[in-house]
């Protein structure tokens, strides 16, 4: 059975030679993301080089997703590298503190003292440790410990409810993206946008340092702030996709929130036609455990039934023990649980307006097949676009996106059922449909005397001029 939901997986120092990402790939590795909160602009350049080298060994395409670290909202270092605080301790973040210590750390986030006031709560090391505000004096924040624990060097802080006013683009992630177009990154994740405005600024950005390529990214917003929910329309507007990221949004939310939100999020990304990305410790266990947890797999299952394009791994492959073993976990969960997902065209295509051609061709593809019951859908496209609009609904029929653009090919990697093979371009129509149908055998898609719904547009090679559909007898 063909896996619709798709694996982006993070290369750290467990999968960074060769031979480990090729078994990655092959274990259905479908997006390699470069976390650049970590390592020097060569590394992401060298590990983009090997992900380009695995997937010409592999024979197919993957995309690669280049991860801003976005503001540093963390503390700074302790003299030993390390305290532990009691619940009824004062603590005090001071931005002027170069060295910490018992009393008190210093912050990378300057301005924070601009940001709090009496009675806030703040949360630190993912929430484990959480500090209430007692009283700002000048760059000093003096609290109480309202729960303790150790506390070590450059742990993260969130305010919780959110609304600190750090950029979501730091003058770092300014150059990082510049080293991403270089290497001709397929995503680019913005962590910590607030609204439409980040994503705007990180696209201008993207684009110009792009431009010398020829080269235009796809943009992911990671949806880690709570003042992200309420914008998340014209945030999802502005962007291709989202990443539900529920480590930082779970700290400002609260734990409780996030399941639901999840959900919400996933479908108001289908109905914008936009990608969807569950994150955060989805195999955590499996960092040190050749087996996850059930909870675990229950957590990647209720992703792909919510409908989300990807599921994500960090630490696990990029850290982890089991890198390919994850991988593989991963994948046959999902296979599991598209076996139960429901197909409801009839009552999705109620009501529906299409405001494009290409899009109404899209949408008409689909529901053809599910009535005809065709083999496949094979849709020869230049962009991509008319396989994204495919894909933004559950149908059991395989698409394939047949496209002469490796680029195309690359960023259709992340398409929840979406398969991409290259066609190369020809502007006969019936010429090209001839060679779908031969791709198609040849791949083992389909065979001789299936149905198969193709569409393309009459202007052959035109982005954005999918117009015509058409069923298919294959081989005849």
């Amino acid at each position: 059975m063909l896996r619709g939901t798709k694996i982006v997986a993070t290369i750290g120092p467990a999968s960074s030679d060769l031979d480990t990402l090729v078994k990655m790939l092959k274990a259905g590795v479908n997006v390699v993301r470069l976390n650049f909160s970590h390592g020097k602009a060569q590394d992401h350049i060298d590990r983009a080089n090997l992900v380009r080298q695995a997937a010409a060994q592999c024979g197919f395409e993957v995309a690669i997703m280049a991860d801003m670290q976005g503001p540093k909202i963390r503390i700074g270092k302790f003299e030993n590298s390390k305290i532990e605080l009691a619940k009824g301790d004062r603590f005090i973040l001071d931005a002027d503190c170069p060295l910490g210590n018992q009393e008190r750390v210093g912050l990378d986030y300057k301005n924070l003292p601009r940001d709090v006031k009496k009675d806030d709560v703040l949360l630190l090391n993912d929430g484990l440790i959480v500090l209430i505000v007692e009283k700002v004096v000048g760059n000093e924040i003096h609290t109480i410990t309202k729960i303790g624990g150790e506390l070590s060097n450059n742990k993260g802080i969130n305010r919780q409810g959110g609304g600190l006013t750090a950029p979501a683009l730091t003058a770092k992630d300014m150059e990082d993206i510049k080293t991403a177009m270089s290497f001709q990154a397929d995503y680019l994740a913005i962590s910590f946008p607030k609204n439409a405005t980040d994503m705007e600024m990180a696209r201008q950005l993207a684009n110009i340092a792009g431009e010398p390529y020829g080269h235009k990214p796809m943009l992911i917003a990671k949806i880690e702030r709570a003042e992200a929910i309420p914008a998340l329309q014209e945030i999802l507007d502005a962007s291709d996709g989202i990443m539900v990221a529920r480590g930082d949004l779970a700290v400002e939310v609260g734990n409780a929130a996030v399941p639901a939100l999840q959900k919400h999020m996933i479908k108001v990304a289908r109905d914008s036609n936009k990608l969807a990305i569950t994150a955060t410790q989805m195999m955590e266990s499996m960092i040190v455990n050749a087996v996850p947890t059930r909870a675990e797999v229950s957590d990647v299952a209720n992703a792909v039934l919510d409908g989300t394009d990807a599921v994500m791994l960090s630490a696990e492959t990029a850290s982890g023990k089991y890198p390919i073993e994850t991988v593989e976990t991963m994948a046959a969960i999902c296979v599991e649980a598209e076996k139960f997902q429901e197909c409801k065209l009839d009552a999705d295509f109620l009501n529906l307006q299409f405001t494009r051609i290409d899009q109404s061709i899209a949408y008409g593809a689909l529901f053809t097949a599910h009535h005809l019951r065709v083999q496949a859908i094979a849709a020869l496209t230049e962009s991509g676009s008319t396989a994204l609009w495919m894909s933004r609904q559950s149908i059991d029929v395989p698409l394939f996106a047949l496209t002469p653009s490796v680029a195309t090919q690359r960023k259709a990697a992340l398409y929840r059922n979406v398969q991409t093979f290259n066609l190369p371009y020809s502007a006969d129509r019936d010429f090209a449909l001839k060679e779908a149908e031969k791709l198609l055998i040849a791949k083992g898609a389909v065979k001789k005397g299936d149905l198969i719904v193709a569409t393309w547009g009459e202007q052959m090679g035109k982005v954005g001029g999918t117009n015509a559909m058409r069923i298919v007898k294959v081989g005849e």
